[in-house]
């Protein structure tokens, strides 16, 4: 059987992999998973049982491609506050921010069609992109945000369709784009004209620090489309996130939506309608940063206190990640799968994963949300240990 040709691009793009490096004996700190402890099971419970004893016959029929217009006007109610100007009309609900990502790429790309990214970058993005055989172009992250100087030097050299950011605490490295930076990308976008495709999971998890705008809020010509999900701020398993666009390109979003799911789900939209009528996010959202500023800090500490001198890590803001560094030539997936994984349970997403084309091995990306305060102590020192054991092995062979 011959498959189609995309699919020699996604077959392999380590989605897997990480998942299978998360088993119920290992101290995994590969998957971005939220911490099921913070999981409004109960609130989330009465929501959905509310719908059900209501005896609305429509809540379990079909609906729009767009929505429930309820939930997308308090979306846009929140957004609001970033400076975004939107309404409910502006949004469209997704099967999680994946999904807008696999619209945005289908609606924009045709094969070999230039498509810039952070380097390194989301994993699942790539996965998505690849099926749609772009060329990639790759821009790669400094302190406070790609290098916008080298994104220039594209836009003035190469034809690109769109720029694909994840400006607040960036996934992998945790890294925010400053306020400079996200005004550059606008201009820039402007200049040559380019699309933007700003996916911001995160950007209610900052732990210290002041909110940035939004890209999309810096927006007038309608070249942004922006993601959100209630992933990470409510629970992954609802698979429910929105995009926001311009009408035109929502239009020609809404019509690749209705021909690949026809609609999201209408009884989990009037589920976190109706929690979210019932109960205050917010304050939902102040208990997630509590807990994960308190898990952040301790894998840094512990990171300080266990790691050798040669590893480098980030102490992001907020988000999910911690970016680490290894010397030049380290390679930190076989270091995983020959050594780490099986002689101490302990993963990560190595950086070969998380790159366009020029992959680096001597990274690797850390969770620090779904893991206990036990496991990331007893994971960072038995990572320590194995690191400095490698090393020493390295050195001994190369002076060899």
């Amino acid at each position: 059987m011959k498959f189609a040709t995309r699919t020699q691009k996604t077959g392999h793009s380590g989605l897997e992999d990480l998942f299978a490096a998360s088993g119920p004996n290992v101290i995994s700190f590969a998957g971005g998973y939220p911490d099921r402890d913070l999981f409004p099971t109960k609130q989330l419970n009465q929501a959905f049982s509310q719908n059900f004893t209501s005896g609305d016959r429509e809540l379990l029929q079909y609906a729009s491609t767009e929505g429930y217009e309820p939930l997308r006007a308090k979306i846009a109610a929140r957004l609001q506050t970033t400076g975004m100007q939107v309404d409910a009309d502006d949004i469209m609900m997704t099967q999680g921010a994946q999904q807008g990502i696999d619209l945005v790429a289908r609606l924009m790309l045709d094969p070999g069609d230039g498509l810039v990214v952070e380097t390194p970058t989301y994993l699942g993005a790539l996965a998505a992109f690849n099926a749609y055989q772009p060329t990639y172009y790759e821009v790669p992250m400094q302190a406070d945000g790609m290098d916008i100087n080298a994104l220039q030097r594209i836009l003035m050299s190469r034809k690109v369709k769109f720029i694909y950011t994840v400006p607040d605490f960036q996934n992998p490295t945790g890294v925010v784009m400053s306020l400079a930076k996200r005004q550059a990308i606008i201009r820039l976008a402007n200049q040559y004209d380019v699309m933007i495709l700003e996916d911001n999971p995160y950007r209610d998890l900052r732990y210290t620090g002041k909110a940035l705008p939004t890209i999309k809020s810096l927006d007038t010509e309608g070249r942004v489309i922006y993601l959100g999900s209630f992933s990470k701020i409510l629970s992954p398993s609802l698979r429910m996130g929105w995009l926001v666009a311009a009408p035109n390109l929502l239009k020609e979003l809404l019509a690749l939506k209705g021909g690949s799911d026809l609609e999201s789900s209408n009884l989990v939209m009037h589920g976190i309608n109706t929690y979210m009528e019932n109960n205050d996010l917010d304050a939902h959202i102040r208990e997630i940063q509590d807990c994960y500023r308190e898990k952040k800090n301790a894998m840094v500490a512990a990171m300080k206190r266990y790691l050798p001198e040669e590893a480098h890590f980030t102490n992001p803001d907020g988000g999910f990640f911690i970016w680490l560094t290894m010397p030049a030539g380290f390679d930190m997936g076989a270091f995983m799968k020959e050594h780490l994984l099986p002689e101490a349970n302990i993963s990560y997403v190595p950086s070969t994963n998380l790159y366009a084309t020029a992959a680096l091995s001597n990274g690797a990306r850390l969770n620090f949300t779904g893991p206990s305060l036990a496991q990331i102590d007893t994971g960072m020192k038995a990572l320590g240990a194995a690191l400095k054991v490698a090393l020493q092995h390295n050195l001994v062979a190369e002076q060899a």
